[in-house]
């Protein structure tokens, strides 16, 4: 992975989060920022192993030497990840929210839709087919790793999870400063089994298109999950917000308070996505990103052993 012509070794920090005292509120005051960042706890970790099936399938197509290392320590680094978000999920337990619902809906995305055999199809066991639906897969990745990658600089520069509890704001703030260190990844391995510039632009700009409105609905319907399970009645009514309240509220909590990231953010990035000339290396700063994890209280610790 390259950044100014420098490059590294991506490597996976065997961290550990203890949020036996992190309340459910983790960000004081704010139920819709901390909602709306606890549903990434039910989205991630089975879509992150669903990125380590695909890209150990896609590692032998990998002729360039760099690629693939870098492609490996991505499958690393994105399994401990998903790790770490599924022992999260026993947090969101603790305070008695209910996670199965939705994530049956998560399951049915990444096993059933998003899988080998999507919808139980067999059609793609012929070969040509298996490698442009693996091809493809590996593009949906790329596009949903542009998001982590522009949430991942955004969250390195934030301020605002100062006064918010120490142990959550450090373990998102660790996985999305790992986002920005890998963030060319992804990009780098579609456009390598892409066979043309021009299918590879095109290709990338379709999958966005279905990938920014599908990343939308999951993260707005994970936090209207949660927030109906909210003992507070007023924040109940979270969950009853449609898609516009939800797109306002997000906006104006992003503008005011810079909890969560304004949706306009995301739009804006989505638009550079555009761009003929566009790569990830231009979204984020690696050394900003590897300053954070080396002051990370739980890398330091997984650091020490």
């Amino acid at each position: 992975m390259t950044d100014n012509n420098e490059r590294h070794l991506l490597k996976a920090r065997k961290v550990r989060f203890d949020l036996n005292n992190t309340a459910l509120h983790w960000i004081p005051q704010d139920p819709l920022a901390s909602y709306m960042t606890n549903a990434i706890h039910l989205l991630l970790p089975e879509g992150e192993l669903w990125f380590c099936r695909v890209y150990n399938k896609a590692l032998p197509m990998v002729s360039d030497a760099e690629l693939r290392e870098d492609v490996e320590g991505f499958i690393r680094q994105e399994a401990v990840h998903s790790r770490v978000h599924t022992k999260a999920q026993s947090y969101l337990q603790h305070h008695d929210v209910q996670c199965e619902p939705y994530l049956e809906k998560v399951r049915f995305l990444f096993k059933t839709l998003l899988g080998e055999e999507p919808l139980g199809q067999r059609w793609l066991q012929w070969k040509w087919l298996e490698r442009q639906w693996l091809v493809t897969r590996v593009g949906i990745i790329g596009a949903v790793e542009h998001f982590t990658g522009i949430l991942g600089q955004w969250a390195m520069d934030n301020t605002s999870w100062d006064k918010a509890d120490p142990v959550m704001a450090d373990l998102f703030k660790w996985h999305l400063a790992e986002e920005v260190e890998h963030r060319t990844v992804a990009f780098d391995l579609h456009r390598h089994l892409c066979k043309t510039r021009l299918g590879f632009y095109l290709s990338r700009q379709l999958l966005m298109a279905f990938v920014f409105p599908l990343f939308i609905y999951f993260v707005f319907t994970g936090t209207r999950f949660l927030a109906a399970q909210d003992k507070d009645a007023k924040v109940q009514k979270i969950g009853r917000w449609g898609w516009l309240k939800m797109t306002r509220e997000m906006e104006r909590c992003g503008r005011r308070t810079d909890h969560v990231p304004a949706f306009s953010f995301l739009f804006k990035a989505t638009l550079r996505w555009l761009s003929p000339r566009f790569h990830p290396v231009h979204e984020g700063d690696t050394a900003q990103a590897l300053a954070y994890i080396a002051r990370s209280p739980a890398a330091q610790q997984a650091e020490a052993g």
